[in-house]
């Protein structure tokens, strides 16, 4: 009781200290609410963004390879029998891709990504792909479409097109050096609706429609392949086959792994959230020196009351935590203010969105900041340390004033 009872006293004279030197308390408590600020603000988003992109990548498939022309090289059969044949791959298809806008009811156009492939060897890749209704078109099957969730269906849940209806897309191409328009139509014919899947990086199932390979050519007017997809026997094997088809084709082409690209943004994102740990760390050695600084000042405003404390019978130890309460609760003060601040920097900073640029196309998504129990804890445990170790060395000159020359103190 004894020990609560004086803890108590040290917090509530430590509250006077700063009630008593507002300005020069609110200036220390700003200098150690920027190091909270930059390292909830920064390593939230880096981790709300990092959780995001790898989750969506997992959605995908972690089997599925990607391989695009470079360079000017053009894709030909021969190319699929090369990577099909290449040890660890279970099945390799080429690809053609292409950008197209479908009218909704109500006059807007919606932005859909037409993939002409083997439709088996898609939703064999994309882990979690299903059929709502209907089933995937034959081989020679140019104008049944399956299409995804969100090109069926509003964004109120209005179902747009069922089974036989007939799907009109807008598309452009390059023909000859320019730019056509080009009107496509479509028959969600016997195929069918993929079961909403959720969207994806690079892949995007729902905001899709899938046709076989020919009606890329024969329908659309295509004729070079936009890349080749290759399905590894399983995950393991990815970074080998990578590997060889790299080793075969040299620069004449990229090759993306979604495993790959989930082992870089870990690589990423432990690399950004040091860097925050390093800027924040600045921002509390700056913190520890104004800390120093306020609390020096205020045991030599403070010398004749600590002199008399100390012929009253207050030990070192107590005079010590008496000087280090006030350093303590700034710098809780500072890091509740510090967190608070980075927690909205955080919400802004992730509002604007991120751009990543890949093989095939560009997208930018937008994730919540991961700010969790455990980070702010270690902020404010980081920050504690701060007031503590910015407080110590003005606590132990207070410790050591003898209490004689403290009283004669002017």
């Amino acid at each position: 009781m004894g020990a609560f009872l004086f803890v108590r006293d040290a917090l509530k004279l430590a509250y006077r200290g700063i009630v008593e030197k507002k300005t020069r308390a609110i200036l220390t408590i700003v200098g150690i609410a920027i190091g909270p600020l930059a390292l909830v603000a920064v390593t939230s988003v880096v981790k709300g963004y990092s959780s995001y992109i790898l989750s969506q990548l997992q959605s995908i498939g972690q089997n599925l390879i990607i391989v695009a022309p470079s360079q000017g090289y053009k894709f030909t059969e021969r190319d699929v029998d090369t990577i099909a044949g290449i040890e660890g791959v279970a099945d390799a298809a080429p690809f053609y891709m292409i950008y197209g806008y479908v009218r909704e009811p109500g006059g807007e156009e919606k932005k859909v990504t037409i993939y002409a492939t083997s439709i088996e060897l898609m939703f064999n890749a994309i882990k979690g792909l299903s059929m709502l209704e209907g089933h995937k078109p034959p081989p020679g099957d140019v104008l049944g479409a399956v299409v995804g969730y969100r090109v069926a269906f509003s964004s109120s849940g209005e179902k747009l097109y069922s089974i036989g209806d007939p799907i009109v897309l807008r598309i452009h191409r390059a023909e000859k050096g320019r730019l056509v328009e080009k009107r496509v139509t479509l028959i969600v014919e016997g195929e069918g609706i993929v079961e909403r899947f959720g969207g994806a990086l690079f892949l995007s199932p729902d905001d899709s429609i899938l046709v076989v390979l020919e009606a890329g050519r024969r329908i659309f007017g295509l004729r070079e392949w936009t890349g080749i997809l290759v399905l590894a026997e399983n995950s393991r094997l990815v970074p080998i086959v990578t590997r060889r088809i790299k080793e075969v084709y040299g620069g004449a082409v990229d090759v993306m792994s979604f495993q790959g690209i989930a082992n870089i943004v870990n690589s990423v994102s432990r690399a950004m959230e040091f860097v925050a740990l390093a800027t924040s760390m600045s921002a509390f050695a700056v913190a520890i020196a104004g800390i120093a600084a306020t609390m020096i000042t205020t045991v030599m405003e403070r010398y004749r009351e600590i002199g008399v404390m100390k012929a009253l019978g207050f030990t070192d130890a107590q005079v010590t935590v008496i000087v280090l309460a006030e350093a303590v609760v700034m710098s809780l003060i500072g890091g509740g203010l510090g967190i608070l601040l980075g927690s909205l920097g955080a919400y802004i900073l992730s509002s604007k969105g991120f751009t990543m640029k890949g093989v095939l196309m560009q997208v930018t998504i937008r994730a919540r900041p991961e700010i969790t129990v455990g980070l702010i804890a270690s902020t404010m445990l980081v920050t504690l340390l701060v007031g503590m170790a910015g407080g110590l060395l003005p606590a132990y000159r207070a410790a050591r004033i003898p209490p004689a020359v403290a009283l004669r103190y002017e």
